[in-house]
């Protein structure tokens, strides 16, 4: 028996299929964007995106004889019950020179708060040099009831900073995390903040 398919429903079809894979492709672009976009800021630093490190890198750095500021800011985000700010506002260090910082969080509210902390340097170009080697950052912080935590952001300036045109007059940097309600983001369908899901041991102090 002939087809009796003509030539018209065999384009429409050829047209429905080649529409839907175009379809299809993009929905996989759109989710893969997201993930490309932080692997692309990770890697360059862009948008102020800071460096990891790993502590046997640290330690095969050459410490510099110039000095930098870093400054530290902490905000929580709009109706989130947490307080959360940095201890000590600036520190002045040798590029290359290791140092600690401590912010301090505390859960204001009678029920268990699960946070993730959003962070960014200024000047942007200088997130590429500097490098977090620990931080409460990388990962996700549950706060009991009126819990109170010190939480350490291990770090360096690279000493390459000097040798680029864009950073090598740079005087300060800051530091500043913004901490969201993870429960809040996800129930609202906000896009996920980059953080790790193990939960980082906190150094307790009294209220």
């Amino acid at each position: 028996m002939a087809s009796t398919v003509t030539p018209n429903l065999k384009l429409n079809r050829k047209v429905g299929l080649m529409a839907l894979a175009f379809a299809l492709f993009m929905l996989g672009m759109g989710f893969a964007a997201v993930p490309l976009y932080r692997m692309f800021c990770a890697a360059t630093g862009f948008g102020g995106t800071t460096q990891r490190a790993s502590a046997a890198e640290a330690g095969g750095v050459q410490v510099a004889a110039q000095h930098i500021s870093v400054r530290f800011d902490g905000n929580v985000e709009s109706g989130m019950p947490w307080r959360f700010g940095p201890e000590q506002v600036t520190e002045d260090m040798r590029i290359g020179e290791r140092k600690i910082a401590y912010f301090t969080a505390e859960n204001l509210s009678d029920h268990t708060i699960t946070g993730i902390a959003s962070f960014n340097v200024e000047p942007e170009s200088a997130g590429l040099y500097f490098k977090k080697i620990q931080c409460f950052c990388f990962n996700q912080q549950t706060l009991k009831p009126h819990e109170k935590v010190r939480m350490p952001v291990l770090y360096y300036v690279d000493p390459a900073i000097l040798n680029d045109s864009d950073t090598k007059a740079t005087t300060q940097i800051t530091l500043s995390y913004t901490f969201h309600d993870l429960a809040a983001r996800v129930q609202a369908g906000a896009a996920p903040v980059k953080a790790a899901s193990k939960a980082l041991d906190h150094t307790q102090t009294a209220r």
